[in-house]
């Protein structure tokens, strides 16, 4: 029987929190509302040190105003259960505490029957960890998982909460950005778009912002032409970027349009960069998950550097834009899968059932509860995707040859 549900948000925000949390909420309003909801604030973190905020009754009446909200109103923050050095370190645990003991403790404290957790890979893999420690040692919790990533790339699921969003957000951050081409002569714009192992949501962006521009009516005559606008260059994690033939390539399109416009996924020859600081004895900082911070690497600028030497470029503009699309409100085919997933994940927590709730690429698929066991980040865009491999040749970018990312 579930007398008290917990939620939380946790990882790098994406378009799809703010919305999971009014869809839960409603939905248990709907099915069951004599069951107690709170909200542990800044995900794994909150849970740790007991901070949670309690679903009023004007919550639940209202928790339809989250639909319209990017963000999450609960709060994030980066926290692995299994990482007690860094908890340690951050006050979250004491000096030889089991954080997921602490964790399952807490739970059982604050008298939790389900905890519906919502994140990407690592938030799903923490509560993979956690919920196998609630089996193992028989506390009697069910959790129950959505994922939310703007990458794509949690294996087995086909389509990630927020991801849509993301690349049509991209797309208009990219049609204020690429107006900048004639803000000087010779101009190098690099479009950095989230991804780090996964270059689907900056092919998708691309893909996007492509439509876009078929959708517009260009005048040419007076300089506003669609290949002036147009995408040059599509750089993912997955392909092997040849810099010397895309150098040859891209210098030629400078020459005859007069710049080029690169989108580029801040995983993209990460190898490379990490390599070349190493080398040069440079320390390579690290979030807890041991992922390289891209944000203090900045791929976009170092490749900007690169190609402005080699394409003779006068000016280069780097500009990012996840942070401009992870925290967008969801768009309506989000809202729309958001929707099935949170009525799906009440429904498997009200009959016991732990999982991820997505679509099972395994089950061809189907909407289920997914086995925490099987749930992993990292899955890779496919670059020999049809509508993908079209684009480059649309293009003129050769197709790329594969490589393995791991970073």
């Amino acid at each position: 029987m579930v007398h008290k549900v917990a939620l939380l948000t946790a990882g790098g925000f994406a378009p799809c929190l703010s919305s999971a949390i009014g869809g839960l909420i409603q939905r248990y309003t709907a099915l069951a509302p004599e069951i107690e909801i709170i909200a542990y604030r800044h995900g794994y973190q909150g849970l740790l040190s007991g901070d949670y905020l309690t679903v009023t009754p004007t919550v639940r009446v209202n928790a339809g105003l989250l639909h319209s909200f990017g963000g999450s109103p609960i709060g994030n923050s980066r926290v692995k259960l299994t990482n007690a050095t860094d908890l340690v370190k951050r006050g979250l645990v004491a000096e030889g505490q089991n954080p997921l003991q602490v964790a399952a403790d807490r739970l059982i404290a604050d008298g939790v029957d389900v905890l519906h957790t919502i994140g990407g890979d690592d938030t799903n893999t923490t509560a993979a960890d956690l919920a196998a420690y609630l089996a193992e040692h028989d506390y009697g919790l069910t959790v129950v998982g959505l994922p939310k990533t703007i990458d794509n790339d949690v294996f087995p699921i086909k389509q990630s909460l927020g991801a849509w969003t993301a690349a049509e957000q991209g797309s208009r951050f990219a049609q204020n950005i690429v107006g900048e081409h004639n803000s000087a002569s010779r101009m190098l714009i690099v479009h950095e778009v989230m991804g780090r192992n996964c270059g689907w949501l900056t092919a998708a962006t691309a893909r996007k912002y492509r439509e876009w521009l078929d959708a517009q009516q260009w005048l040419p005559e007076i300089g506003l032409s669609r290949e002036a606008w147009d995408v040059h260059a599509v750089f993912v994690p997955e392909g092997h970027i040849d810099i010397p033939a895309e150098a040859a390539r891209l210098k030629q399109v400078m020459d005859t349009i007069g710049n080029v416009t690169i989108f580029l996924s801040e995983g993209a020859g990460l190898d490379s960069i990490v390599a070349e600081m190493e080398k040069a004895g440079e320390e390579v900082p690290r979030d807890p998950f041991g992922h390289v911070k891209l944000d203090k690497v900045n791929p976009g600028q170092w490749f900007g550097d690169q190609f402005a030497k080699l394409l003779g470029a006068e000016k280069v503009m780097v500009q990012k834009s996840g942070y401009y699309s992870r925290a967008a409100a969801a768009n309506e085919d989000d809202l729309a899968l958001i929707k099935q997933c949170t009525d799906l994940a009440v429904d498997c927590a009200l009959r016991g059932e732990s999982g991820v709730i997505g679509q099972d690429e395994d089950a061809g698929d189907t909407l289920r509860a997914i086995e925490f066991p099987r749930i992993k980040g990292g899955k890779p865009f496919d670059i020999d995707t049809d509508w993908y491999a079209a684009m480059l040749a649309d293009l003129g970018q050769a197709q790329p040859e594969k490589v393995s990312v791991e970073h």
